[in-house]
């Protein structure tokens, strides 16, 4: 169901992009737009892993600096049939953690100093289940497909400020296009907000898939259900110490949402709400949504 409703959610984006290029310049522009896009696609799909570590200033951990660590994810890794990722510590006290990388064979998972400190190691390799997962799912390309996708839609409607300013009202056929100045306008304001809430809602979508993923490879829910809860309380205290448009960028790639805000700002959370995602997970370890049986669970 999650693969199905991601399907759908990047065929309405796509479809959006194509709309605004058509509004722009014709078919010629939804055909622009496409390419542009892909461009954005095949840049993210090669580089975005080194692009975000190095961002974050990650430095890659050997088994002789953690061995503990790089133990639970050699055994996770193995558990999930998946190649040994490389691991990288990020120099931040907040507690979380994400993986990135192209495909599974180029995968990297990343934690925080400060999860280190607060989690044990069951619930240690509950998160790391989690991010293994996405691996898995491949859920790192697909999240950076619904980015590069958004961000085109919004550079679309930067440039129909300008078609705006500069003539854009006129219809394709040179008169008076009073109702192209209304599309203009709407993609300028609705357009951007469209993509932003179809992005949010994919991002959504793959955390749930990989909260139940997670589990599985760990073989206990209730220890990434705690380690959930762990992270979200101790995230909103100790925010990211990055800038802002960094952190709006790579909100999405996080185990929790390292974003604070209510009210409104829940509708355009890259993360689905911390109630149900433990609630799913102590459902599936009382067996409601087929847990994995406790004897598999890392010790």
């Amino acid at each position: 169901m999650n693969g199905f409703r991601t399907t759908i959610l990047l065929a309405l984006m796509t479809a959006l992009l194509v709309w605004a290029g058509d509004l722009m310049g014709g078919r010629q522009g939804a055909v622009m737009a496409l390419i542009f896009a892909g461009g954005m696609n095949f840049f993210s799909y090669w580089f975005s892993d080194k692009i975000v570590l190095r961002m974050y200033g990650a430095q890659e951990v050997s088994p002789s600096d953690d061995p503990e660590l790089h133990g639970l994810v050699q055994e996770l890794a193995q558990r999930a049939n998946l190649p040994m990722p490389r691991v990288y510590m990020l120099p931040q006290d907040t507690p979380n953690a994400f993986a990135t990388g192209r495909n599974p064979q180029h995968a990297a998972v990343a934690v925080t100093a400060g999860i280190r400190r607060i989690l044990t190691k069951r619930e240690l390799a509950g998160v790391l289940g989690h991010e293994l997962a996405h691996v898995l799912n491949r859920d790192i390309l697909v999240s950076t497909i619904a980015a590069t996708l958004a961000g085109a839609v919004s550079y679309m409607a930067y440039m129909a400020q300008w078609a705006a300013i500069f003539g854009g009202g006129r219809s394709r056929d040179g008169e008076g296009g009073g109702g192209n100045i209304f599309g203009l306008l709407f993609m300028m304001i609705v357009a951007p907000m469209a993509a932003m809430l179809i992005q949010m809602a994919v991002s959504r979508s793959r955390e749930y898939g990989a909260d139940a993923g997670g589990a599985k490879i760990c073989g206990d829910p209730l220890a990434l259900a705690s380690a959930l809860r762990k992270l979200h309380t101790a995230s909103q205290n100790i925010p990211l110490q990055v800038n802002n448009a960094t952190a709006n960028a790579t909100a999405h790639m996080f185990i929790v949402n390292p974003l604070s805000g209510g009210g409104i700002a829940k509708l355009f959370s890259t993360h689905p709400p911390m109630e149900e995602r433990v609630a799913r997970l102590e459902a599936m370890a009382q067996g409601r949504l087929g847990s994995v049986g406790s004897s598999q669970a890392l010790r």
